[in-house]
């Protein structure tokens, strides 16, 4: 039997995978630049415009890397919350269910307080309200609590450069 197509929806979901330097270094000049030529990247390294286009493909297709443009939703005029789920049982199949739902872009299952963590883009106060009762009618949950993102005040995006080594900015 072959193995189910993951759903596009839930984005890049993959266990953990193992880089090498050469890798790290792509994914920074990446993240400094995400619309840097293979070509300059390749320069810059001192290796070859294959090498990076090659473990580009890599990266990418093993869902380690992902270059897409980086938005703020408040900005935009959406509001934005984060939803601590608490499930009855094992929370896979909540969890699933809510990753498949458009609203949905960060879906985790957490050992602590709640089962799930959602954060979830809503077009205004009504939709989120929708949203959350959606949640909370899913078999499984037992409640939910809302944080209400107010303003944003950080929002990174470069692990895999020396960022998370402890190191200040």
């Amino acid at each position: 039997m072959a193995a189910a197509e993951p759903d596009p929806r839930r984005g890049p979901i993959a266990p953990a995978r193992r880089v090498d330097e050469l890798d790290r270094r792509i994914i920074e000049a990446l993240q400094e630049n995400g619309r840097e030529s293979f070509r300059a990247i390749a320069a810059r390294l001192g290796i070859s415009e294959a090498t990076v286009r090659a473990r580009y493909g890599r990266l990418t297709g093993e869902g380690i890397l992902q270059v897409v443009a980086v938005t703020n939703p408040l900005g935009l005029g959406f509001e934005q919350a984060l939803v601590g789920v608490k499930t009855s049982g094992p929370p896979e199949a909540v969890a699933d269910t809510i990753s498949r739902w458009d609203e949905a872009d960060y879906v985790v299952v957490t050992a602590g307080q709640f089962d799930i963590v959602v954060e979830v883009v809503a077009r205004d106060r009504r939709h989120l309200l929708d949203l959350t009762n959606r949640m909370r009618a899913l078999d499984g949950v037992v409640s939910t609590e809302t944080f209400f993102y107010l303003e944003m005040w950080k929002q990174l995006y470069d692990w895999g450069s020396g960022a998370q080594n402890g190191g200040s900015q």
